[in-house]
């Protein structure tokens, strides 16, 4: 199946609730101010502060950064762990960069125990929100899984699903739709 029809076949397969709500639409992921960690080596401390202190006030962006900086190790030591910590706050909040770089480390083990259906389950949501490689990387994943772990994987992806179209019910005032 060719990217384009992937991406239709998604169609809304996966909204998640969990996605950053922006004037009522929770689809739509507000820009933010990003965090300056391209510094000079005496400026870095403060720098990873100050993207620390946005990150934990909801900068998304931040976030993320904050965990790119962890992961690549080129300007400290490599830190899964607080890279883990870094995307999922972004990820928490829809951005789809973060959710693909979450995926992976779920899939590679990298920080944390490797976990096939949430990889499957975290890249499919990068996809949703426009990380157009994340398709690819799932699909990829979906070629290690079991069939009964692609089985738990489509069922969260369904409940997601189904919890994001009773909260846009809900929103507009209208009564849910019944199975």
């Amino acid at each position: 199946m060719t990217r384009t029809g992937r991406i239709l076949s998604l169609g809304c397969l996966l909204l998640s609730p969990l996605l950053a709500d922006a004037g009522g639409n929770s689809l739509l992921i507000p820009a933010t101010a990003r965090c300056a960690l391209n510094t000079v080596p005496e400026e870095l401390p403060a720098a990873l502060r100050a993207c620390q202190q946005a990150a934990s006030e909801g900068d998304l962006q931040a976030a993320f950064e904050l965990g790119e900086f962890y992961y690549d190790g080129r300007r400290a030591p490599r830190d899964l762990a607080k890279a883990l910590h870094w995307f999922e706050q972004a990820s928490l909040q829809g951005h789809a960069t973060a959710q693909h770089r979450l995926g992976v480390m779920f899939f590679r083990g990298e920080g944390v125990r490797a976990n096939n259906v949430q990889a499957y389950v975290v890249l499919k949501m990068a996809a949703v929100n426009g990380d157009e490689d994340a398709l690819d990387t799932a699909d990829r994943v979906a070629e290690q899984m079991r069939r009964d772990e692609l089985e738990i994987a489509t069922q969260v992806l369904g409940q997601i699903f189904r919890d994001y179209l009773l909260e846009l019910q809900a929103a507009e005032g209208r009564e849910p739709l019944r199975p």
